[in-house]
């Protein structure tokens, strides 16, 4: 095994040989450990990261960083040691802040790229086995079905109509059809169809294969290109807060100019001077922690929703989540338990009731409230049989418990068979040979297998596609009998009076033909089936989906269900979650149409039908991306769920895709934005609270900190252009931006959701970073710095205080009112008495931290030299508490009456 052969052109036998393995036992568990610890887990080294030393310097080329370090140097060049210091440090610091993020959001990514790994079917000691794609080792035997991610490259062994999709390897976008017959040698790497690479991806049909390459030995491995990839990803606010960040630029170095002019032409001032109130002008505007808090808040954000069930895989997620106007989901799985359990079953003319829940296989068979033994009734158990034979799933036993393996709907047909002690004769006496596997176009399953004296073929599928196939049916008497059309609308009937009851129901048939059939295709099924019964199953919905669709609705957030399901079943359990319900609560019709239906409207129609309509059933693939669009075409922000492989255009279509991490096949998971780890729609509820949060928490900083830097630029103006003496100086300015930043505003990342934050209509994408109630915040706050500041300022200095008190005094007066405004800032719209004034404890935590580095300010004879500061006396605090205090009582009047419209505006919402 030290030197590759050329697989494709190996006959299979030496292949089996070759790699010392078994097609129909596999490799044991021994060996398997064995062969990991010789050859290494299936993964693909990770590309060369970025130098450390490299990405350190990468952090000082913002455009405001750039104006810091400008202004830093022409400091230095002037002597003012301390000045350029500061600056410098705080520059520094700020790169430091942003490269350490920068690498927990690297490690972060790499952590979600091993969550995500995909899981394949092998067979290890003559039984099949789930397992992480890492785990798997040259020489082991893998199942391959629709949606499966290839784990390793592997040589064909079996295939049953199995196309992938190789586009990732070799640029071509059409599906390969696979065979598993020796090629030559002398073939390009596409044309080796014997061969399934790793990475590449099953769209259709059924294979086996033998794993011959894992790791970097795999083709993939060779050219050093990875599935996963961290890309740097923008969101909308993080592109606004750059255009932002520009236009600051611009205006500092505007405002710099004009200022500096004016000063020479009109003012007293010296060059040197002039220079340091022009470069404390800059530091004052620029909002240096704003970089760093949007970092942090993003990848607290992120990890919190890892931990509620919602990997993030594309940033932009995060906030799109918080604007979503319509959660178009998936039913089963999502919306409901997936543990279908078949609770009827039609056969031979007769109904029976089938006890026991989930996939416990305890449970006793009734007719007319009477318990039955199967044997007697042979229809039924033909119809059981059909169940546990035309199936590609399993139910294991392990010590007390019974662990389901694959689809949870055949999971439930081999529990009832179970409860019929149908398993030991179906593995004695049938043997598979061949299979069309399920598809969606298709509608139907098809095994052959040997029997007695011929081979029989059972089929399971849709009620309307098994019964257009069938042309005779078992009946009571174990009978063959002609399937009239009477007997069919009897049938159908009967098959929809179980779907109203919210069951989904199955179809069974079967056919004999001669024992030299080796192989079948849709010709030899789609006519003369004999019917065999009916099994009607129940998905209950999950008990936490009402409340969260409740909350949709409550947030403005339509909620859609679109699924396989027949027409009746699906609108039965719409109505059991309360789609019908409005944002009030009340009940109206619900609106379900079939995806048959769809098919008739044009695409001008269609925007209307979807967004009237509450539920799809029968949709196709197809349909559900013509659906995202029209949704879109009307101006909806969509979230789509998907779990198939056919779900991805509308995954990639939808404004946030969202893939189930438990059910959902690779091909879904790479084409979404979202992950849900445990399938479950109430993870889709709270991944929109959180990017709402995020959005909330984000604004909340901006709102918080741009008042400052304005107040203090307004300051610094108000002192040029009326010719008086600076209140504060540069270095005291970046005292404060950088102080406060970290002990006041990094507490208010931590803030949790607000109660009404599902309560009230989605935020526009469009809308600016700048509300008109913002704008007026902001500038009732800036000021009140400068009236403030200025005020105490010049009040010391009259009453003969030394300038450094005063300027003490003002650099308090401006921190205080920070401190005093971060408790307004909790709410943008609610008064702090309303929101619970303890449920942030490490806001509180922040203003002591921000109270004691303030006093060492003021009272330490070191910083009282590094930053001119100055003692100052028990009346300056008082001043400085009272100016402050009065700041946050002007924004709780002016949020009580911005509340009012508010309440206005909403209450006009909910009646729309």
């Amino acid at each position: 095994m030290s030197k590759q052969p050329e697989w494709h052109s190996v006959e299979l036998s030496e292949v089996i040989n070759t790699l010392q393995t078994d097609v129909e036992h596999g490799i044991t568990s021994h060996e398997a450990k064995s062969r990991l610890e010789k050859f290494g887990e299936n993964k693909i080294s990770l590309k060369k990261k970025t130098n450390p030393v490299i990405s350190f310097f990468l952090q000082f080329k913002q455009p405001l960083v750039l104006i810091l370090i400008i202004a830093g140097s022409i400091t230095l060049f002037l002597q003012e040691w301390i000045d350029s210091g500061v600056i410098f440090g705080v520059v520094i610091a700020n790169s430091i802040i942003g490269f350490i993020q920068e690498h927990k959001a690297s490690r972060a990514i790499q952590a979600l790229v091993r969550i995500v790994t995909s899981e394949n079917v092998v067979i290890r000691d003559n039984e099949k086995a789930r397992i992480s794609s890492k785990e798997i080792v040259p020489g082991d035997i893998v199942q391959l079905r629709s949606g499966d991610k290839i784990p390793a490259d592997m040589r064909l062994y079996y295939e049953k109509d199995l196309k992938l999709d190789e586009s990732l390897l070799t640029g071509e976008s059409k599906s390969v059809q696979k065979l598993s017959e020796v090629l030559s040698s002398n073939i390009h790497l596409a044309e080796r169809k014997n061969m399934s690479y790793a990475g590449t991806l099953v769209v259709n049909g059924y294979g086996v294969g033998i794993v011959v390459s894992t790791g970097d030995n795999t083709e993939m491995g060779k050219i050093s290109q990875t599935i996963y990839e961290a890309k740097e990803l923008e969101t909308p606010l993080t592109r606004k807060i750059s255009y932002f960040s520009k236009n600051l630029l611009y205006i500092i170095i505007g405002l710099s100019v004009l200022t500096f002019i004016f000063g020479i032409l009109f003012t007293q001032r010296t060059f040197v001077e002039l220079f340091m109130e022009i470069v404390a002008l800059s530091v004052a505007v620029i909002p240096e922690g704003l970089p760093a808090a949007m970092t942090i808040t993003l990848a607290i954000g992120v990890g919190y929703m890892a931990k509620r069930n919602s990997i993030i895989r594309k940033l932009p997620a995060v906030e799109t989540l918080g604007s979503t106007t319509i959660i178009c989901s998936d039913k089963t799985g999502t919306i409901t338990e997936n543990q279908m359990t078949v609770i009827e079953i039609f056969a031979g003319s007769k109904s029976f009731t089938v006890s026991g829940t989930g996939f416990q296989p305890i449970g006793e068979f009734t007719h007319d409230q009477q318990l039955i033994e199967i044997d007697c009734h042979e229809p039924l158990k033909e119809c059981l049989l059909a169940g546990l034979a035309c199936n590609d799933s399993d139910l294991i036993q392990k010590e007390n418990n019974w662990e389901a393996k694959g689809d949870p709907t055949e999971v439930a047909l081999i529990t009832s068979a179970h409860k019929a002690n149908l398993k030991q004769k179906m593995v004695e006496s049938l043997y598979r040979v061949d299979t069309i596997p399920f598809e969606s176009h298709l509608q139907f399953m098809a095994t052959l297998h040997d029997a007695d004296k011929n081979r029989m073929i059972y089929v399971k599928g849709a009620v309307e596609k098994i019964l257009s196939m069938c042309s005779c049916q078992l009946n009571e008497s174990t009978e063959i009998e002609t399937l009239s059309e009477h007997h069919i609308v009897n049938l159908q009937t009967i098959a929809d009076g179980m779907a109203t009851r919210g069951l989904r129901v199955l179809a069974f048939a079967r056919k004999e033909i001669t024992k030299d059939k080796n192989r079948i295709t849709f010709s030899d099924v789609k006519t003369d089936l004999t019917f065999l019964g009916f099994q009607a199953m129940l998905d209950p919905p999950r008990s936490e989906v009402v409340e969260a669709i409740r909350e949709c609705h409550s947030a403005g957030i339509c909620v859609k269900m679109i699924t396989g399901d027949n027409l009746k079943t699906a609108i039965h359990i719409g109505e059991q979650i309360g789609l019908n319900q409005s944002i009030l609560g009340t009940k109206r019709k619900l609106v379900a149409i079939s995806g048959k239906e769809l098919e008739t409207y044009s695409d001008d129609e269609l925007i209307t039908i979807a967004e009237k309509t509450d539920v799809f059933a029968r949709v196709l693939p197809e349909q559900k991306f013509a659906l995202v669009k029209a949704l879109q075409n009307k101006g909806h922000i969509v979230a789509m769920t998907g779990d198939g492989v056919n779900d991805a255009p509308a995954l990639k279509q939808a404004n946030v895709g969202i893939a189930m991490g438990i059910t959902g096949t690779e091909v879904a998971k790479e084409a979404s934005d979202v992950i849900l780890t445990d399938d479950n729609f109430a993870s889709i509820k709270t991944a929109v609270e959180e990017g709402r949060r995020i959005l909330d928490t984000l604004i909340k900083f901006i709102t918080w900190t741009l008042p400052t830097n304005f107040g203090e630029g307004l300051v610094i103006l108000v002192s040029i252009f009326l010719g008086l003496v600076l209140p504060i100086l540069p270095v005291q300015i970046l005292w404060i931006n950088m102080t406060t930043a970290l002990a006041l505003g990094m507490m208010l990342i931590f803030e949790p959701k607000e109660i009404d934050v599902m309560k009230r209509p989605p935020r526009k994408p469009g809308m600016p970073i700048l509300t008109s109630e913002m704008i007026i915040q902001i500038s009732i706050v800036s000021a009140s710095i400068l009236l403030s500041a200025y005020g105490l300022f010049e009040w010391h200095l009259d009453d003969g205080h030394s300038i450094e008190e005063s300027r003490t005094v003002a650099v308090n007066t401006i921190v205080m009112i920070e401190i005093f405004y971060l408790l307004n800032c909790r709410s943008l719209s609610k008064s702090i008495l309303k929101i619970g004034f303890f449920t942030n404890k490490l806001i509180f935590l922040g203003i002591g931290i921000m109270i004691l580095i303030q006093i060492i300010f003021t009272y330490s004879p070191i910083m009282n030299d590094v930053f001119q500061s100055h003692p100052i006396g028990i009346e300056s605090w008082l001043k400085i508490i009272g100016v402050s205090f009065l700041t946050l009582i002007i924004i709780e009047i002016k949020k009580f009456v911005f509340d009012k419209r508010k309440k206005m505006f909403e209450n006009s919402f909910i009646q729309k």
